[in-house]
């Protein structure tokens, strides 16, 4: 199975438009009653991206991020395939442009929660610990 290369495809200027896209916080307002108030300032996330040194990554993900770096082989058959982002949490991206990696669970008796995301630039990876609920990019430099 071949893996598309790390590289980006959208250039310095779509990198600054989807790390804005990742967004922060939004602030709410009701304009009609909803079905379960919602104060005015509550905060509700857009896209619930974080960032995580690559120092308080789970050894586990450590094993994974190699992995990805050598290749494979990878235990699951799910491991490398394409992650659509059906939950819009990871900046929208064209199909393709996202692949998945199991992160090893102790104790579970099956693939378990967490799981590296990668993207197409160099060291864009994601993790999540909840199957996909939310996100931290991987930063490599801490």
């Amino acid at each position: 199975m071949r893996f598309p290369p790390r590289i980006s495809r959208i250039g310095a200027a779509g990198a600054l438009a989807a790390a804005l896209l990742a967004g922060g916080p939004v602030l709410t307002t009701a304009s009609a009653a909803p079905a379960h108030p919602v104060a005015a300032t509550q905060q509700v996330s857009v896209a619930a991206v974080g960032d995580i040194c690559l120092s308080k990554l789970p050894p586990e993900a450590h094993e994974t991020l190699d992995l990805i770096e050598q290749g494979g082989p990878y235990p699951y058959p799910q491991d490398g395939t394409v992650f659509q982002n059906r939950e819009g949490v990871l900046p929208d991206q064209p199909e393709g442009y996202y692949h998945e990696y199991t992160v090893e669970t102790p104790g579970s008796d099956d693939r378990g929660a967490r799981r590296i995301v990668t993207g197409d630039k160099e060291q864009e990876d994601y993790y999540t610990a909840d199957h996909y609920a939310s996100f931290d990019l991987v930063d490599h430099s801490c």
